[in-house]
Parts: structure tokens; sequence; C-alpha cells
């Protein structure tokens, strides 16, 4: 993930528009460096607005407050307390967190499929409308980066630790055991299928809750001056509430969200380096070697987060994209490329048909609710407590693009690329196991050493295993930085310049909460932990969702189109 703090060596005046609670800083411009706050424009919507044919003139908005406040010390209270309890009875905590996934996946499991495709229709219609002209700025605004390095940075914001620990875990997962029962274990047409569930956790649906967020903030900040609060966003609906303890409620919710998302990914992390330890090294994968990897991460994205070295950052996100694509084209070119090239065209044109079948797909039985619970209910959820912080990257990397340009380069470009990864890894891990490679029994036993059982059957596999290792830790390092930055900015009024204290308290107690919950119930506790925090997030999607209707609605150019319309057709 690329920095948000960055600084901008070319800063450009950003036009003001009215504000909620504060104005926004000003946008840098002609770089290819994140800008360091959302700039400001005072398109329709805007408390005050010019007379037809006027432009705006430009003005700097002050950068926001940055002083700690009652939603910093209630979400770093709630978190410690959080941690006390699982430090004193972990096994009570357990028991709760697990009856309490229980009572949410089985009455109330199936919103976790309505929202995310609620968000694909709502985005799809936003760009088709007459919605999709409008920029994410003032009207005369232009992208700030080429559009090849805007895809880049698209990519880098969630393709990291995930891709290695389930591009070849889910697709071996449900190839041994299909979804539902709708195939016979270990055949093409359970291939088939593996490869459409995991498209379904990891395409259009993900992709369209990040953006419905991103959508949201970077109309809020780029073109109404507000702060990057998810609480401002919802004015249009909760009106006066957001300045008050309901808009505090709002925003530490989503700071509870996105710190146990961050956690999930650390232990998925240390799970993956572990394994990768005992592959190149043979050092056992323990809870002890886990807990000092992430010991070890933590140090280092914090620091990182510390001294704002944005250049690095952003250019070990560049590394790590690379290394991904190169990691990619080694497993398809020494791997089974015809079997791959095969399973991709069949399993698209499978998903394409199937795609809103398998969208409000709910479990029929007590097997089939564990294993949504398992896979598609959690990934829905982890996305879910991810979105604010990958919304606020979105909103800060596309100012200037029309919604329209905004739509396609997020729901399309990341879930094509998405769709070849996954297919690359566990369909050639597939047919490795179909030729006997017993790749789908290590899975079984251990999601963990499913990546590293596939490249020990490619060449150079030792030298494959240490790549991946040092790519996982750069995908961590610079997505944890951002986090951290985002939890501190969330935190501190939405200010893009957080105090150093705030920072690294952000960034301790998210590897002291990974520490906690592995030592709780392992990587499951950590999956729980962010299901949990998503669920008033789905609420939270819907009311955001109406909220950015809304304003899109009133906003000044579309009025203004509707009123020429009127008039040309004399009503």
């Amino acid at each position: 993930m690329t920095m948000l703090n960055s600084p901008s060596p070319e800063p450009a005046s950003s036009t003001a528009g009215g504000s909620d609670r504060s104005t926004a800083s000003t946008s840098s411009g002609g770089s290819d460096d994140p800008p360091p706050a959302a700039g400001a424009g005072p398109e329709a919507g805007t408390e005050s607005k010019p007379a037809p044919g006027t432009t705006h003139t430009a003005s700097v908005a002050a950068p926001h407050s940055n002083r700690i406040g009652t939603v910093f010390i209630c979400s770093v209270a709630i978190v410690i307390a959080f941690m006390v309890w699982a430090t004193i009875a972990p096994e009570a905590l357990s028991d709760i967190m697990t009856r309490a996934m229980t009572t949410v996946s089985t009455g109330f499991g199936w919103i976790y499929l309505v929202v995310p495709f609620a968000a694909i229709a709502m985005l799809v219609w936003f760009a088709a409308s007459r919605f999709g002209r409008l920029r994410l700025g003032s009207s005369d605004s232009r992208p700030e980066y080429r559009t090849i390095t805007w895809l880049a940075m698209i990519l880098a914001a969630v393709m990291g630790i995930g891709l290695v620990s389930y591009g070849v875990a889910e697709p071996m997962s449900h190839f041994m055991t299909p979804p539902h029962g709708l195939a016979e274990p270990e055949t093409m047409d359970a291939a088939i299928r593996a490869m459409q569930f995991s498209y379904l956790d990891w395409g259009f649906q993900a992709w369209a809750i990040f953006g419905v967020f991103g959508l949201a903030i970077g109309y809020s900040t780029h073109r109404k001056g507000r702060p990057a609060l998810v609480s401002t966003m919802l004015r249009p609906v909760l009106g006066r509430f957001v300045d008050g303890w309901v808009g505090s409620f709002i925003d530490i919710l989503t700071i509870i969200a996105t710190l146990f998302g961050t956690t999930t990914s650390l232990g998925l992390g240390a799970s993956q380096i572990g394994e990768g330890l005992n592959t190149v090294l043979g050092i056992a994968s323990t809870i002890i070697l886990q807990i000092i990897v992430i010991t070890v991460l933590t140090l280092l994205f914090t620091g990182s987060a510390l001294t704002g070295v944005s250049r690095g950052v952003k250019y070990i996100s560049q590394i790590t994209l690379t290394m991904a694509t190169l990691l990619g084209l080694f497993v398809f070119i020494t791997g089974p490329s015809g079997f791959v090239s095969n399973l991709f065209v069949r399993s698209i044109g499978a998903f394409a048909g199937d795609f809103v079948e398998l969208s409000f797909m709910t479990p029929t039985s007590a097997e089939d609710s564990e294993w949504m619970l398992g896979w598609t209910y959690f990934m829905m959820a982890w996305w879910l407590s991810w979105s604010a912080f990958v919304g606020i990257f979105l909103a800060k990397i596309s100012k200037g693009r029309t919604i329209r340009e905004f739509v396609a380069g997020v729901l399309l470009v990341p879930s094509a690329v998405f769709f070849v990864w996954f297919t690359v890894m566990g369909g050639s891990a597939i047919k490795f196991d179909i030729d006997g490679a017993g790749i789908g029994e290590a899975t079984q036993y251990n999601l963990d050493t499913a990546f590293f059982s596939l490249l020990d059957q490619l060449p150079l596999s030792i030298l494959a295993s240490v790549f991946t290792i040092v790519m996982v830790i750069l995908f961590f390092v610079s997505s944890a930085d951002s986090n951290t930055f985002v939890l501190s900015s969330l935190s501190s009024q939405g200010s893009f310049a957080p105090r150093r204290p705030v920072i690294a308290t952000w960034g301790f107690l998210t590897g002291g909460c990974a520490v906690v919950l592995l030592l709780v119930g392992g990587l499951q506790a950590l999956q729980q932990a962010a299901m949990l925090s998503a669920v008033p997030f789905t609420v939270i999607v819907v009311v955001l969702g109406i909220a950015l209707i809304k304003e899109l609605r009133s906003d000044h150019q579309i009025v203004e189109e509707v009123a020429r319309e009127r008039r040309v057709l004399g009503l």
C-alpha cells in the first residue's frame, strides 16, 4: 500500500467548499506521489453556490486540527480493555466470540451477501447514469496520476498477504470439499466450482465495498471540502447528529473495525512467514515464532509510519507489485500453463453464467453454515473491516477522476487481476494434486502450508520460497504503515498530520492485539474479531449508500443539467 501521509513536492491550490466540522487540506498536483490530504472542491451541494456561468475561484483550505479528542481516548480505551480481557479470561472471551459468530452467521449471515451485491448495483448505476460525468473535485479538475500509475496503486491497495495466504489455499480447499456439495470432490467440475467461489470472494463484491467507501470519501473531501471521516459522509441522512456523540460513535466503530482487519492480516502474514521459514530453514512454525514475527513486523511498520519516508514506501509498493507479477509469471511458465489456461476460460464462463445465483447462495444446512462462516461470510466481513482504510486510500489517489472512470478502475481492473492470480496459483496446485502431489491433503491439514506446497513442485523451489517470504514482509510493511497512519488520522478528527505519539500508539496496539488474539484462539480468533467488528459496518454501508445518492442528486452540476432539460422540454 502506498503511503497516505506523503509530502507533495508541488502543492497545487485547491478550491474550498462548504465544510462539515472542518475543511480539508490542500492536495498535490502533477506528481506520482500520493497527496497528503484530500483537496476540497466547491461543487454542488456546498453552502455557497456560484452564479450560473461563473467559474470557481481557488483558495487554500486550512489544515484540520490534529488535537487528541474523545474518539482517540475512547478507541484506545476499548482496545486496551479488550486486550486485558483476553489476557485475564481468554477462554471466556473465546467462548463469547464463538457464540456471537454463530448467532450472526445463522441469523444475519445473509446480509453479508446482500450488501456487497447492492454495492455492485449502485456503482454500476452511478457509472451508467448522468452521475458518471461528475468529477471527484471541481468541474475543471483533472487526474493527478497517469492512468497506469493510478491502476497500479489501486492494485497495491489490497494485493498483499491475502493473495499468498489464500491464492492456493482457497481454490484447493474448495476443490477437495466443493462448496454446498455442488460437485464431486477432486474432479474437473470441482476445480471449476473452486474457481467460481474464489472469484466470488475476491472479485466484484470486495471491490464494490471498497468502491462505495472510496467514492463517498472522494466526493465528500474533494468536492465538498470535508475531513476524511466516515461520520461526516453520513450528514445527508443523520444531519446534525454527526456533530455529536453519534458521529463520534461511528468514527470509533470505524477505527475498531479497521484495527481488527489489520490484526487479521498481521496474523496471516506471521503464519505465512513462519511456514516459509519452516520450508527454507526447517524452523518449526510455532506460536512463539509467529509472535516473534509479529513483533518484528510491528516495529518495522510502526517505525516506517513514524519516519514518514513516503517515497521509500511508495517504491516498496511498486517493488512488491513487480514481485507479485514476476512470481505469477514464474508459476504460470514453469507450471501446467495449458491446464491453467483452459481452466481460466471455463471458470470465467461458468462464473459469468452463475454470478447472480452464487451471489445470493445462502446455507441450507448446519454444515453449509459452517462452511460459509469460514469462507464467504468471513471474506465479506473482512472486506467490510478494511473498507474505510482502502476507501480513504482510493479517494486520495482519485482526485480529478470522473465517477465513471473511478468505478471502471476500481471495480473491473482489480477483479480481473485477482481472477488471473487465483487461477494461476490455485489451478496449478489443483493440476499437481490431480497428478499425485498431495497438495490437497496438506492444505486440509494446514491452510498455511498450501502456497509453499505449490512452490515445492516447481523448479528453484527454495529460491521461490525465499522470494515469497520477502514479498510478504514488504507487502505487509507497506500496507500496515498506511493503515497505522489512517487509524491515527481517523482518531485525530480527520487530520492528515497526526501527532507522532498517536501513530506510535496505534502501531503498537495493532501488534499487541494480534499477539493477544493469537494466544486466545489462533488465527480463528483473529478472523472472529474481524467479522464481529464488521457487523455494524453493514448498516453503515447501507446508510452511506443512501447519503451518497442524496448528495449526488443535489449536486449543483446535476441540478443545472436537469433544469436545462426541463427548459428544453418546456416543463
